[in-house]
């Protein structure tokens, strides 16, 4: 109890390191002792004390977790917080999540906030996001393109090889190495003879991810 009140004591400094090491320290205290704690600077002046603790939450589930994550990623001012919700609820693995990350990507309008629930969307590995992964492809941001790519080899999306396939000769090594992983998990004709493709590829952690999937799928 005394490491408890001495965290509290540190999340109610002036001084903005002491709270961020406050919020490191509760790694190793039990979920429904961290939340309570946690709030105390969900509302933090700083940035950075913000989004370290609203990520907190996604490591820390309680039942309060949820509704808090939600009410943060659809109504905060911050985009960057707004993320951060988006990712702490891919942590939380709730499925309850997938109409909040659903809207959150056609409606927010930070590719930031859209990024952050296209990874979810794949943490979460429900098939029902396939059609919004596969449009998310369509972005004229890589970014997003990346993360759509590496969600659909999560939900298993066998469907999406051929579209993503299209992306196999990209400049960016990101969008190839992303390829590489994905196709681990959908286990195709076409994903076998695309990842020894990739297996020989110029840029070393293409040709790894590509060949740690071809072992998966042996």
């Amino acid at each position: 109890m005394s490491d408890l009140k001495k965290i509290a004591a540190q999340l109610e400094s002036a001084d903005s390191k002491d709270r961020l090491l406050a919020l490191t320290s509760l790694r190793e205290v039990a979920p429904e002792d961290a939340v309570p704690l946690i709030k105390k600077v969900l509302n933090d002046e700083i940035l950075p004390v913000r989004s370290m603790a609203v990520f907190a939450l996604g490591i820390k589930p309680t039942a309060e977790c949820f509704p808090l994550l939600t009410d943060l990623l659809a109504s905060d001012s911050d985009y960057g917080i707004r993320a951060d919700a988006a990712g702490a609820l891919g942590y939380l693995n709730d499925i309850r999540a997938f109409e909040h990350l659903v809207r959150a990507f056609y409606e927010d309008a930070n590719w930031l906030v859209r990024f952050s629930a296209a990874v979810s969307l794949g943490n979460l590995q429900d098939i029902r996001a396939k059609e919004l992964l596969m449009e998310a492809l369509d972005s004229d941001e890589v970014i997003l393109q990346q993360a759509a790519i590496a969600a659909l080899g999560e939900i298993k999306a066998v469907e999406s090889v051929d579209k993503i396939l299209n992306f196999a000769a990209s400049e960016d090594w990101l969008i190839r190495q992303r390829i590489a992983e994905a196709l681990g998990n959908l286990g195709t004709e076409k994903s076998i003879s695309a990842l020894k493709f990739l297996a020989k590829d110029l840029h070393p952690q293409v040709k790894e991810a590509a060949q740690i999937s071809l072992q998966r799928l042996s």
